[in-house]
């Protein structure tokens, strides 16, 4: 399948990267230091559309399509990864389930100040237990009444310290050997209810202007009305948002890449040794030209299956194979980057270091490569 970017996606794409490069983009090493982004950006973001893309026009929402939304990922990305990743979450992992399964009643109580930039959303599924294997989950839920009382515990998660509103993956009933993944419900969990509170806040390696955190849940009670659609269906719920996950793991580490290999080419071009610029002497040359092969094959890797994606056909093994080649190919274009950049490479005044310390991220999150490569071997005439 084609890909191709109409008159509304290159319209979203200026703009977008004009709001990165004069507004984000002078700020992304204060936040990389301080591990935290100003709220007042995600209000920005609310006013420009772009914290509700996929909600629809009747909810306030920006009503774009997945293309559109790879394309605000990106952009964002390349001046700051860890600001994209919180964009991520409140769209992709948090707006996208609500419209499709919410209430309406939800729906008109939460997505509001979610797509006005003024709720920050968290989604609390990972558990000290329980990571890539989602039937793991520990954390229950025990209906009482009109609420349940949730108990458990929740780890790696983004947004963790400053949301408003959590998507808390609990069990309410038992799994069976043959269907593990049975009785996972989702519920929808207010800041500041009894027995909810945030554990430690996270020191990471990279994306550290995104707060990542632990969570404690002791008899929350969470009112009967902010369960997401069915009990039992959490499961579900989240697959549906699966492959959109994966393909957005493979945009924000493609973006970054993109933007690495442009600091480089700069800095080849600016540095002279040996009796001239880097950018004459072959060998590094070479490895350049590497570098975006790379990086162009993983575009038409993922753009493909976001096209896949937004059309509604069968992507599992598209999108596992563009997460798979583009996460691992932006770590290896983020290893030549700073070999290239030489001993400035190292330094944390050029944005190529952080880029090698956040891209490392996307080979274990939204599903590791190791799972990539079982899902694609499992659709092979093995």
């Amino acid at each position: 399948m084609e890909f191709t970017l109409n008159e509304e996606h290159r319209l979203v794409q200026s703009t977008v990267r004009e709001w990165a490069t004069t507004r984000l983009l002078p700020l992304a090493a204060e936040m990389d230091r301080s591990g935290a982004y100003p709220r007042d950006l995600i209000r920005e973001l609310g006013e420009m559309g772009l914290t509700g893309v996929f909600v629809p026009e009747e909810y306030g929402g920006g009503g774009m399509d997945t293309m559109s939304y790879c394309i605000v990922l990106e952009e964002i990305a390349r001046a700051e990864a860890a600001l994209a990743a919180v964009v991520s979450v409140n769209n992709s992992l948090v707006c996208f389930p609500l419209v499709a399964f919410g209430t309406e009643a939800q729906k008109r109580a939460y997505l509001p100040g979610i797509i006005r930039g003024e709720t920050v959303c968290a989604l609390g599924i990972t558990e000290p237990g329980a990571g890539s294997d989602m039937a793991a989950v520990a954390t229950r839920a025990v209906r009482a009444g009109d609420h349940y009382a949730l108990t458990g515990a929740k780890t790696f998660i983004t947004n963790g310290v400053h949301a408003d509103l959590y998507f808390v993956a609990a069990r309410t009933g038992a799994a069976s050997s043959a269907r593990r993944h049975d009785g996972l419900s989702m519920f929808l969990v207010e800041r500041g209810l009894p027995g909810f509170r945030v554990g430690r806040a996270l020191d990471k390696m990279g994306m550290r202007a995104s707060d990542t955190a632990e969570l404690v849940l002791d008899e929350c009670p969470v009112p009967a009305r902010n369960l997401l659609g069915a009990e039992g269906r959490g499961f579900q719920q989240l697959a549906a948002g699966l492959q959109r996950e994966r393909i957005l793991a493979a945009v924000l580490a493609l973006s970054g890449a993109a933007q690495a290999l442009e600091d480089t080419i700069a800095y080849l071009q600016t540095r002279h040794a040996f009796g001239g610029p880097l950018a004459d002497k072959q060998a590094l040359r070479h490895r350049v030209a590497d570098m975006a092969t790379e990086i162009e094959a993983a575009r038409q890797l993922v753009y493909r299956a976001a096209a896949l994606h937004a059309a509604g056909d069968e992507c599992v093994a598209a999108v596992s194979m563009a997460k798979l080649f583009a996460t691992e190919a932006a770590n290896r274009v983020a290893y030549h980057a700073v070999q290239l950049h030489g001993g400035y490479g190292y330094m944390r005044e050029l944005p190529v270091e952080r880029f090698f310390r956040d891209v490392r991220l996307w080979t274990i999150a939204s599903g590791t490569s190791e799972m990539m490569r079982e899902i694609i071997a499992r659709r092979l005439p093995l």
